[in-house]
């Protein structure tokens, strides 16, 4: 009976011993449990503090990688604009008598020349037939397309060309004055007046499609006089408009 008694005291102080280890064990995973919660934000916390970070830092490489390439390209395009604007003063240089339209080079054209060199009055005519006018008092002959010697001047290049010519009429009862433009052969433009006693003026102006080597010149109108003195009335210009 003692002996049963005894089992039974042992079998309760195990079973108690048992209860109070397994108690403590689960006191000890719970006490370790309940901070993972807290452990889990903190590290997401942390995380998302870090790609912030990281975006931040990417977004200013980005920004100073695009400042470094702008520079780059800026220094390049100094350099080519450089480059350029020595080549054009060399070209400038080079040919400093020529002009570019059109994609092609050219001398640039004009002349101005008066009829009379003297100092005094002249009147020159009549003739019976149209006959050339030559202006030896050249003022401007650019490009060298106005022969003095010959009143003609002739294209050096294809282009629409600009011609005015201005005449002094004398004052003749008699006669009037006229003088016409004439391509290659062919008359265009007449500038006439007639005054019959007064001095006076009259003029003309054209624009020419020219080929190359046409001519172009004036001629007194047959039965006309024309007049000039040191005021240069009777004057013939022309000039390059544009090449084509």
């Amino acid at each position: 009976m003692k002996i049963t008694v005894l089992l039974l005291l042992q079998l309760v102080c195990s079973a108690q011993s048992t209860a109070e280890a397994d108690e403590e064990i689960l006191a000890k995973q719970i006490a370790l449990q309940q901070p993972c919660p807290q452990d889990v934000h903190a590290v997401l916390r942390e995380l998302t503090a870090s790609v912030a970070q990281q975006k931040v830092e990417m977004t200013f490489l980005q920004k100073e990688n695009q400042g470094t390439v702008s520079c780059q390209q800026e220094t390049e395009i100094s350099k080519l604009k450089q480059q350029a604007e020595g080549t054009c003063i060399y070209s400038k240089k080079k040919n400093n008598n020529l002009k570019i339209q059109n994609g092609k080079q050219f001398k640039p054209v004009a002349f101005s020349a008066s009829l009379y060199t003297g100092n005094h009055d002249i009147t020159i005519g009549t003739f019976p037939q149209r006959t050339t006018l030559v202006f030896t008092n050249v003022v401007t002959n650019i490009g060298k397309a106005y022969n003095s010697n010959s009143g003609i001047f002739t294209a050096p290049v294809r282009g629409a060309y600009q011609f005015e010519w201005y005449i002094g009429l004398p004052g003749s009862a008699s006669h009037p004055t006229g003088a016409v433009l004439v391509k290659n052969s062919e008359p265009t433009f007449l500038a006439y007046g007639h005054h019959s006693s007064l001095y006076g003026t009259s003029s003309n102006g054209i624009t020419l499609l020219l080929e190359v080597g046409d001519t172009v010149f004036l001629q007194l109108w047959p039965n006309t006089k024309i007049f000039d003195n040191i005021f240069h009335h009777t004057t013939f210009s022309g000039h390059l408009l544009f090449t084509m």
